[in-house]
């Protein structure tokens, strides 16, 4: 009886935490509250930061070059939530930041509210603008479609199941920031792919290709990227039905077919 009641409590704590996205208007199983996940953010951003070797945007021309994409990508985003899906209330608490870290690994990552943090270790892959800010619109998408609050959620799972955020902290801190570390890939020893599902991907490379065009990035940039992405990866990494994301050519075919959209974007944001 007892296990039968915990059985039902838990469906319908499950169907309650699902919601609708609002830029990919499906629905999403998330089990803890943006506006936390977005203070939980803050602090974890700057104490990030405070152990890394933060480039400054005032001397140095590639820490600028994130600064300058961030600032584009993010009126692409706002007009867009604003102009376009008119959500404006769906970025609040957002306070975007943009920084470039000296760091050797191939990463980039962005928190919930913006959050943004590119390695240096990215740029020798990237080689240009345009390709960055496809990388950063990707990372951006993560946020916006609420990614890594799924992820989370998958993985504290009943654990946390009415606890809510606060709650599972203070319960279970180490678990809960080492799960909100891995969800949105901070630190991650093998580039920024890892921490989500084939379908995020995919998602957030169609979204991250769209943001970028608006913020006038030639889209096209995304392919020769994604083919010096597997190139500097060849040997390094698992068969793709052993991986969570797709191989670079399922990247490549997929952005292949949403490419005429974002030129159409980009040709008007020219």
């Amino acid at each position: 009886m007892i296990r039968t009641f915990t059985s039902i409590f838990i469906m319908v704590a499950f169907a309650v935490a699902c919601s609708r996205n609002a830029l990919s208007n499906k629905n999403q199983f998330k089990l803890f509250k943006e506006s936390d996940l977005q203070t939980m953010s803050t602090e974890q951003y700057q104490q990030f930061l405070s152990s890394s070797k933060i480039v400054s945007g005032t001397t140095n021309r590639d820490a600028e070059m994130v600064r300058r994409v961030g600032v584009r990508i993010t009126k692409a985003v706002e007009t867009y939530y604003y102009d376009v899906l008119k959500k404006p209330n769906a970025l609040a608490g957002f306070k975007w930041e943009y920084n470039l870290v000296d760091n050797k690994e191939v990463n980039a990552w962005c928190m919930p509210g913006g959050k943004i943090v590119v390695y240096t270790g990215l740029l020798p892959i990237s080689l240009n603008e345009a390709a960055l800010a496809v990388v950063m619109g990707h990372e951006v998408s993560h946020a916006l479609l609420q990614h890594g609050n799924e992820r989370m959620s998958k993985q504290l799972g009943a654990e946390v199941v009415g606890l809510g955020l606060q709650v599972a902290v203070s319960s279970k801190p180490v678990e809960t920031q080492n799960a909100f570390l891995t969800a949105y890939g901070v630190g991650s020893q093998v580039g920024f792919l890892l921490p989500f599902s084939r379908n995020q991907e995919s998602e957030a490379d169609e979204w991250g290709l769209k943001f970028a065009a608006m913020a006038g990035y030639n889209p096209e940039e995304a392919i020769p990227l994604w083919e010096r992405m597997e190139k500097a990866g060849s040997g390094q990494k698992p068969p793709e039905f052993l991986s969570t994301h797709p191989s670079e050519g399922k990247r490549i075919e997929h952005l292949k077919q949403v490419m005429p959209e974002a030129i159409r974007l980009y040709k008007l944001a020219k």
